[in-house]
């Protein structure tokens, strides 16, 4: 490990803190409750990423609020929210402060391939620990170039005289730092791609704080370093079938993703709208005595209004979507509409999160781009987050499912 690395894994090397969270019981009250920390969290937001202030505080308050464990099931004893409200929660979070919508992102993404791909005994330990405050970060791809396709794996199971052991670094670890349990895809001795779970805390887990992205800057997205970790053959989730078998985890996991742009896309709007009433100064051909009256600034506030309500009510409508399908058993096809109504709301969110994010600035004028104010903070989580997967192939999946009929391919990305 280099010398970036072994400073940055020293600076921030505390182990979280367990939690016990109250419990949650109605989608009614997850909603309330995010609204409630939305409050506390955007106060100091700017701030936090202005200083790059990790936010351990906010996430133990999450945990604490009994958000974290909305999703798991009913007969395991949780409040089995609809994905309208998780939906809902996530847009309400990111709003006020988007990476905070974003660490929890896999947290929900895998307790949803858990319901769908854990064993019985697997779901019932797990799901029991996120009801008594433990939290799911991820250990995503190798970033660097030789690693080949995203879904390759390139962390490897091997059995030694010891037993099993784990070995391999990963990037991309959104709330592996934050988290007690960080599930990631490696290639089983067998030569099955399989997920296992790794304490936080195990021997040989090293999580690494080297996220230097110009935008959602306190998610700590960074590396993962595995060094003959000991497995147990319970912390491994079989995934043979996974490509095959029809789910909703992968338009669950975009669901969210979506919703962290529409907050994204509703913050900067409204921070955008606030600093034309209170600071920018009109054209000095508008013959107005205050911007907000400028006819032009009028116009593109409405304009940016009517894309961020549209990209909301299509996010809620392909989480409605999600709730209508998961009532029956999920088939081929009904995994893909869902997967192309949640490309439609990604596609929406995307675009109205950078869009209003730049709209912004050019509305407020030059004065809203002086640092005290930390506008930009707005366009730079935008301009990152939104490229977690491309908007492009949105549009082909889409495109592609409207005229020739074909199924969107099965992954956490559609």
């Amino acid at each position: 490990m280099d010398d970036h690395h072994t400073h940055a894994a020293t600076k921030h090397s505390r182990h979280p803190s367990t939690t016990q969270p109250a419990r949650i019981r109605t989608d009614q009250e997850a909603i309330q409750t995010a609204r409630v920390l939305a409050q506390d969290f955007a106060a100091s937001a700017a701030k936090r990423d202005r200083e790059r202030i990790l936010p351990w505080q906010e996430i133990e308050t999450f945990t604490a609020s009994g958000l974290g464990g909305i999703t798991v099931p009913a007969r395991f004893g949780g409040a089995d929210v609809s994905y309208l409200t998780l939906a809902k929660v996530f847009a309400i979070i990111s709003e006020a402060d988007p990476s905070l919508g974003q660490i929890p992102q896999n947290h929900f993404a895998v307790l949803q391939l858990l319901r769908e791909t854990g064993t019985p005994q697997q779901q019932a330990r797990w799901f029991a620990d996120v009801l008594n405050g433990h939290r799911i970060g991820n250990a995503g791809p190798e970033r660097k170039a030789r690693a080949g396709l995203i879904t390759q794996p390139t962390t490897h199971i091997v059995r030694t005289a010891e037993g099993l052991r784990l070995n391999g670094t990963r990037f991309y670890s959104t709330g592996a730092l934050f988290a007690h349990w960080i599930p990631l895809r490696a290639l089983h001795e067998s030569g099955n791609a399989v997920q296992v779970w790794v304490r936080r805390d195990a021997p040989g887990v090293t999580v690494v704080d080297d996220w230097d992205a110009f935008g959602q800057r306190t998610t700590a997205s960074g590396s993962v370093v595995l060094e003959n970790v000991p497995i147990d053959e319970a912390d491994i989730v079989d995934m043979t079938a996974v490509p095959t078998l029809p789910n909703l985890a992968g338009p669950v996991s975009q669901l969210i993703h979506a919703a962290i742009d529409a907050g994204i896309a509703s913050s900067a709007l409204h921070d955008g709208l606030a600093f034309v009433r209170d600071h920018s100064r009109p054209w000095v051909d508008a013959g107005v005595s205050q911007a907000s009256d400028d006819p032009y600034i009028i116009q593109e506030a409405g304009k940016l209004q009517i894309e961020v309500d549209a990209a909301h009510a299509v996010l809620e409508e392909s989480a409605a979507t999600l709730d209508t399908i998961a009532q029956q058993p999920v088939t081929d096809e009904s995994s893909a509409q869902a997967s192309i109504a949640v490309a439609l709301a990604k596609i929406l969110t995307g675009e109205a999160a950078i869009n209003a994010s730049e709209q912004l600035l050019a509305l407020a004028g030059s004065a809203s781009t002086r640092e005290k104010h930390n506008l930009d903070r707005h366009w730079r989580n935008a301009r990152v987050h939104t490229l977690h997967d491309p908007i492009r192939w949105k549009y082909h999946s889409l495109g592609d499912f409207l005229l020739n009929g074909t199924l969107p391919r099965r992954h956490q990305w559609n």
